[in-house]
């Protein structure tokens, strides 16, 4: 019986392809109050007055509060704990003296339905000094002084950059910017807090991404102990980021059941996602790159700006931290400097959206690859295989650090992947045919990017294991699921080593009061983390169960074995076994004792935990190219093929990668070539609909072609496991945008994403 590696079935697909998935939307009580958040139609104020006296006097209205009615409630509190330097740029869960962005909350009404709620939000009134808005991050100063534009300068580096600079053949500087995008899930955000007052204990339903680490913020921001609060994930309509950080909603949803005493339930709307929800990328690099005449690269320089929006979310720094940490890729350099500013500007404050930082820092170092060989005359895929750190050099300390942790990458063969693809997708085949479409007048190119991410790593991840009389295994984990796979990953690991059909195995995930800890899914962690806990956990399971089988049977542990579900003598493999459903009923506590049954006094029945920490984290890699065609007249860009290559150490699951791997490619391809959130002069937000932020739709994405390999496994990891949830959008802008060149003969053209066809007929028409 043998599940690693097999494309099986997922297991979390029946209820949500059935109609009976559970969402926020679908778990409402009956008695419960709509919650509606009044927003500032203001990008920059000085709030003179809040009246909610107006929505108090609706019928069905329980409650309405502005800040003066919340107490004193801490600002959001971040997940590093920093309360320092970073301490004054946290937001409010009620905006009190000023407004900083368009979406602010700066009121809250709770009613008896959704109408009355959005009704009575319309009665608030809100009165405001409108100050001057500061959109520009180069420009930007909230307070109306320079000084407070720059939250935090974020520098990494090694070697002396200057003087490689100076000593190499040629150096190539660019401006490059990456457009504010967001990620827009299927299911916005929502949540539904109650209060059990019997138990003394605050339900919050709804929960996503990284429960047990919310509920700890939540503690300390309602002054509640953590055990007297559980969070429960239900099915999710997707994260990618957006979902599961802690914002002022979710806040006033618990605040709103614990002084109201009902249930109340928050479900955010497409344009409340769209201007208040957390929003990503948005930065600016102006980038250096030194090279010798033979494709060598020999530093790179990269000073970049975060347009923050108006406070930091509760992940701090980090967006700016990984985009520096990773910047230099999979290429070898002698010295290498990167300078992140994160300054605030009056938009909507950004967080965490898939491939944060590695997108911006990949389409950065490609763009710069492709300059390079540009002006050597280089083919710009020799120049990157000349520069690929080789797998004999690995591990490779990249000479920086993630938060206090090195950076350094644990294996890998990047010239084997490239060789592996050119060889899959017949790329060099696929090169030659585009260049005889260009010239036969055809706007059309190819486009490749290498890049190196990073999964798993740290500490907190756990699992324990159980076994029924019935032979079922259930493992609890404190890991989430946002729809990667996690209970069909988990369940093929632990089905392998205990010899049971993964469809025997139940993965309890997502729930604060199943498990005391948990890091949840972030940072492409389930399979690392929670992965190498579930086998850890379940080979203590196996050997329990040997030797009480030992024990019942009379024969040692050695010379058993298990297979389909029972223990069994090695030399009588085909003879009827002792399902491993028996051994759990003898090994109950009842009855373990009385039949002098070995076990374990700090795990009763057969059961067993495992916790994993991680000193560093895993690093896979891969590769994206793409074939472009551009319509010349209408600037409009098609992209006819997408690859992606990726090397996950070792894939449980290849469906499952495949799957992640594709649905990060179509959002890469839409950041790379129509998602952006414009602002206008005063602020306001352009895009509130998807008729203005344009996703791309199944006529412009084609079919994903994939190719997985575990040429390098991870030596951190027993099985070798490394993550694969942000692979596929990492490369795909940086492929694009150099196809995009190749397509209309113009080197160097791409310099912004997103590529929209009014940028793109600028670019033709050489209009800055």
């Amino acid at each position: 019986m043998r599940h690693l590696g097999r494309p099986l079935p997922r297991l979390e697909a029946s209820p949500l392809v059935s109609g009976r998935g559970l969402f926020t939307g679908s778990m409402q009580a009956g008695d419960h109050l709509a919650m509606r958040l009044v927003r500032s139609p203001f990008a920059h104020a000085r709030v003179t007055s809040v009246d909610v006296s107006g929505a108090l006097a609706l019928p069905g209205v329980v409650a309405a509060w502005s800040w003066s009615d919340l107490g004193d409630l801490p600002p959001i509190s971040y997940r590093t704990g920093d309360t320092g330097r970073l301490d004054g740029f946290r937001q409010p869960v009620l905006a009190s003296d000023l407004v900083r962005y368009v979406g602010e909350p700066i009121a809250v009404v709770f009613a008896e339905d959704p109408a009355t709620a959005e009704d009575a939000a319309d009665q608030v009134d809100f009165r405001a000094e409108l100050l001057d808005a500061f959109i520009h991050p180069v420009t930007s100063a909230l307070g109306g002084s320079s000084d407070h534009a720059t939250v935090a300068l974020v520098e990494q580096g090694f070697g002396d950059v200057e003087h490689a600079i100076a000593s190499a053949d040629i150096v190539v500087e660019l401006e490059l910017e990456v457009g504010r995008q967001a990620a827009m899930p299927l299911e916005p955000r929502g949540l539904i807090a109650r209060w059990d007052g019997a138990r003394n204990l605050l339900e919050i339903t709804g929960a996503a991404k990284i429960p047990h680490i919310d509920r700890d913020l939540l503690a300390d921001q309602i002054g509640r102990p953590a055990s007297r609060i559980v969070l429960a994930e239900g099915h999710v309509g997707g994260g990618f980021g957006a979902r599961g950080e802690i914002g002022p909603e979710d806040v006033l949803a618990c605040l709103g059941a614990l002084r109201l005493g009902r249930p109340v339930a928050w479900l955010e709307d497409r344009r409340e996602h769209m201007t208040a929800a957390p929003q990503a990328r948005g930065q600016r690099h102006i980038a250096r790159v030194a090279a010798q005449d033979d494709g060598r690269l020999v530093a790179m320089d990269v000073t970049f700006m975060i347009d923050q929006g108006a406070y930091l979310r509760p992940d701090g720094l980090r967006i700016a931290e990984l985009t520096a940490a990773m910047l230099q890729g999979p290429y070898r350099l002698d010295a290498f400097r990167a300078l992140g500013d994160v300054r605030l500007t009056n938009k909507t404050p950004a967080g965490p959206y898939r491939g944060a930082g590695r997108v911006e820092g990949t389409f950065v170092r490609e763009r710069l690859v492709d300059a390079v060989a540009d002006r050597l005359g280089l083919d710009p895929v020799a120049v990157r295989r000349r520069n690929l750190v080789a797998a004999e050099e690995m591990p490779a300390a990249r000479g920086v650090t993630l938060g206090e942790v090195p950076v350094v990458y644990d294996s890998g063969d990047y010239a084997l992947l490239l060789k592996r693809a050119e060889q899959t997708f017949a790329l060099e085949r696929l090169r030659k045919r585009t260049r005889t479409r260009r010239s036969k007048g055809e706007a059309v190119g190819f486009g490749l990017a290498f890049f190196v991410d990073r999964s798993g790593g740290g500490s907190g991840d756990g699992v324990r294991i159980s076994v029924d009389d019935t032979g079922t295994v259930e493992v609890v984990t404190g890991a989430a699921d946002l729809g990667q796979g996690l209970e069909t990953a988990v369940a093929q690991i632990v089905a392998d080593i205990l010899a049971v059909p993964y469809t025997d195995v139940r993965v309890v995930h997502g729930r604060t009061d199943a498990i005391g800890f948990g890091q949840g899914a972030e940072a492409s962690r389930s399979t690392v983390m929670t992965g190498t806990a579930a086998q850890q956990a379940a080979e203590k399971v196996r050997e329990k169960a040997l030797a009480a089988a030992a024990a019942l049977i009379g024969v040692s542990a050695d010379r058993l074995m298990l297979d389909e579900g029972e223990v069994r003598p090695i030399e009588h493999s085909d003879a009827p076994g002792l399902p491993i459903g028996a051994i759990a009923h003898a090994l109950r506590p009842d009855r373990a004792a009385a039949l002098a049954l070995p076990h374990s006094p700090d795990s009763a029945g057969l059961s067993a935990e495992a916790w994993v920490s991680l000193d560093s984290p895993t690093y896979p890699y891969g590769l994206a190219a793409a074939v472009v065609a551009v319509d010349e007249e209408t600037g409009a860009a098609t992209v006819e093929r997408f690859f992606v290559a990726a090397d996950v150490g070792n894939a449980v699951n290849p469906k499952l990668v495949e799957s992640q791997l594709a649905g990060g490619a179509v959002q890469g391809i839409g950041g790379a070539l129509s998602e952006e959130l414009l602002f206008t002069a005063t602020g306001e937000p352009v895009a509130i609909s998807f008729a203005d932020y344009a996703l791309p739709t199944a006529d412009q994405v084609p079919d994903i072609e994939c190719l997985i390999t575990d040429d390098a496994p991870s030596p951190l990891t027993p099985l070798g496991l490394k993550g694969a949830g942000e692979l596929g959008i990492n490369g795909a802008g940086a492929a694009i945008a150099a196809a995009i060149d190749e397509a209309i003969g113009t080197p160097g053209a791409v310099t912004h994403l997103p590529v929209t066809p009014a940028r793109l007929r600028a670019v033709l028409r050489g209009v800055s």
